[in-house]
C-alpha cells in the first residue's frame, strides 16, 4: 500500500519517518533522523511520545495511529521518501546501506552499527488493524450501524434489540466483525443464500455478525460457513423444522481434521457445555435463523417445548479408533476430508446399560430405547442419532464388530409385530395403521438410524437423539452430509 499522510505538516518531496520512543532502534537512529532534516524536509510521526525524538523538528503525535494505519506502518523505525505527494521508496528497521540508498546521503550514522532490527509498530498490535480499520479506513461492511448511547450497556441494548437467544451475546461492533471476516478468504457480500423461515438473503457479513454474537473465533468461519451451506440445502427442510410445533433443531456432527484444528469436543461431556467450539458454532447457526430468517420462538417458530439443541447442538464425532468407519465416511464422504452432518435432532435421550458385555445383549437393549424414539409404536416416523459411548463401543469393538455388524444387528432387532404396534392394541390409541397388523415392521427406515462414536469413557452410557418426525423419514426430508471447503 502506498500512501501519503493526510497531516497539514506533510511532506511533498521529502521524508516521513514513524517511530516510537518505546524501540531501541528508534532511539539508535535519532542522530541519523538529525541529519535527514537538516539536508531536506522530514516529518516525523511518533506512536507513543510526542516529545520524541527531541531533535528533531517537525514531530507529529501519533498516538491515534491514524497516520501509522494510513502508511500502512508494520515496522518502526520506517522511512519513506516522497515525491510529488506520493510514495517512492520505503526501509524499516536500521541499515546503514539501506537508509543512504533511499536518501541519497552517503556516511549515514557512521558510528551506529550496521544493521539493527526495528520493532513492532503499534498500529499492528493485537486487535489493532481492525480497530483502525473502522475507525479511519473503509470497512467494507454493509450493516446499518446501531448507535449506542454512552451510558448504555451494549449487552443490554442486544437484549432490548431481540437479537439473543435469551442469553448474552457478544456486541458486533464493526472490529469484531472485521476480526471475524479475516477467518474467511471470501468476500462479505457474497451470497450464502436464503435463511428461512423470512426466505431472507444471507451474505458471508451476516453470518459473521452472528457468529460475533454467538461468541464464535475467526477460525471457525470456513466450518460455520459450510454448515450454514448444509442447512440450506432443500432436503434438510430447515424451514419446517424451524416452524415445527415439535421439539427439534438443527443437531450438528464435525468430522475430519477439522474438529481438532478448532479444538472441538468429542469426548467427556460431549453433549453439554465447556467447550467454546462446540457452544458457538451451534449457537450462530440457530441465532442466524432467528435474526436473519425471522426465525423467533414464540412467533413464526411454534414448538410446543422446544430443547436445548435450540441454544446449541454441535460437536465431534470421536474418531480414534481406525478401525471405525466414521458418519461422514458412511455417508460418502472420503476418508480424512473434513466434513459435516446435519440432523433434524432434539434433546438426549439417556441410555444406561451396565450389565451387557456381548454385542447380542447391548443390540437388544438398545433395541428397547430405541423403539422409544417418539413413540414405541410410531414406526418409520422419523430418524434417529445413536451416540455409543467408548465403554458401550468396546463391547462391540472386542468381538470384532464395526459400524456394518452393529447397523444391521439393530435393525433386525428393531422389528415388531404389527398386531403388537396397530392403534388401539392394549388399550393405547396411538400407532401403526391396522392393514400392517399381519406384518413385521421396522422401526426405521434402511436409512434411517445414524450411529456415530462420542462421549467419554466414564460410563456404560450412550445417547439417543431423536429425529424431526414431521418429515417421516422420506426423501424429501432427511440428514444432510456435505464437505467442508476451508
Amino acid at each position: 500500500m502506498s500512501a501519503t499522510p493526510r497531516d497539514p505538516c506533510r511532506v511533498s518531496d521529502g521524508f516521513v519517518a514513524v517511530l516510537k520512543a518505546d524501540c531501541p532502534t528508534c532511539r539508535l537512529i535519532e542522530p541519523v533522523l538529525s541529519r535527514i532534516e537538516a539536508e531536506a524536509a522530514l516529518v516525523v510521526y511518533t506512536q507513543d511520545d510526542p516529545g520524541f525524538p527531541s531533535a528533531v523538528t517537525d514531530r507529529i503525535d501519533d498516538a491515534a495511529l491514524q497516520h501509522s494505519f494510513e502508511l500502512d506502518i508494520e515496522t518502526v523505525p520506517t522511512l519513506i521518501r516522497f515525491e510529488g505527494g506520493a510514495e517512492v521508496d520505503r526501509t524499516e528497521g536500521w541499515s546503514r546501506s539501506e537508509w543512504e540508498r533511499v536518501t541519497g546521503t552517503e556516511g549515514l550514522g557512521s558510528d551506529l552499527p550496521e544493521h539493527r532490527p526495528g520493532c513492532g509498530s503499534k498500529s499492528v498490535e493485537p486487535g489493532a488493524a481492525e480497530a483502525l480499520r473502522a475507525k479511519f479506513g473503509d470497512t467494507g461492511i454493509e450493516a446499518r450501524s446501531v448507535a449506542v448511547g454512552p451510558y448504555a450497556d451494549p449487552i443490554e441494548a442486544c437484549f432490548d434489540r431481540g437479537w439473543t437467544d435469551g442469553l448474552p451475546v457478544v456486541p458486533p461492533t464493526p472490529e469484531r466483525v472485521l476480526r471475524m471476516l479475516a477467518g474467511t478468504p471470501r468476500a462479505p457480500d457474497e451470497a450464502v443464500g436464503r435463511i428461512p423461515p423470512d426466505l431472507a438473503e444471507c451474505t458471508v457479513e451476516k453470518v459473521a455478525i452472528n457468529a460475533v454474537l454467538a461468541g464464535c473465533r475467526p477460525e471457525f468461519m470456513p466450518l460455520l460457513l459450510g454448515i450454514v451451506e448444509a442447512a440450506l440445502v432443500p432436503e434438510f427442510t430447515l424451514h419446517a423444522v424451524t416452524c415445527s410445533t415439535c421439539f427439534s433443531a438443527p443437531v450438528i456432527i464435525v468430522n475430519g481434521p477439522i474438529a481438532a484444528r478448532l479444538g472441538m469436543n468429542c469426548g467427556l461431556n460431549v453433549l453439554g457445555p465447556g467447550n467454546r467450539a462446540n457452544a458457538t458454532i451451534g449457537r450462530a447457526l440457530n441465532l442466524l435463523v432467528r435474526n436473519v430468517g425471522g426465525g423467533r420462538p414464540g412467533e413464526i417458530d411454534r414448538a410446543t417445548f422446544g430443547s436445548a439443541s435450540k441454544f446449541t447442538q454441535c460437536f465431534a464425532e470421536d474418531e480414534s479408533d481406525p478401525d471405525w468407519e466414521p458418519l461422514s465416511v458412511s455417508r460418502g464422504i472420503e476418508p480424512g476430508v473434513d466434513a459435516v452432518t446435519l440432523f433434524q435432532g432434539e434433546g438426549v435421550q439417556g441410555f444406561i446399560d451396565q450389565k451387557s458385555r456381548t454385542p447380542g445383549e447391548l443390540t437388544r437393549s438398545l433395541a428397547l430405547s430405541l423403539f422409544a424414539v417418539g413413540h414405541p409404536r410410531l414406526c418409520e416416523w422419523a430418524y434417529a442419532l445413536l451416540l455409543l459411548s467408548p465403554e458401550h463401543y468396546a463391547i462391540y469393538r472386542d468381538a470384532g464388530w464395526g459400524r456394518g455388524e452393529i447397523t444391521e444387528a439393530l435393525h433386525d432387532a428393531l422389528h415388531r409385530p404389527g398386531s403388537e404396534l396397530v392403534a388401539g392394541a392394549g388399550g393405547v390409541g396411538e400407532g401403526i395403521e391396522d392393514e400392517r397388523a399381519g406384518e413385521s415392521v421396522p422401526k426405521f427406515h434402511a436409512d434411517g438410524l445414524l450411529i456415530a462414536r462420542a462421549g467419554g469413557p466414564a460410563g456404560l452410557f450412550s445417547a439417543i437423539l431423536a429425529g424431526w418426525p414431521g418429515g417421516r423419514a422420506r426423501e424429501d426430508s432427511h440428514p444432510i452430509t456435505r464437505r467442508i471447503i476451508t
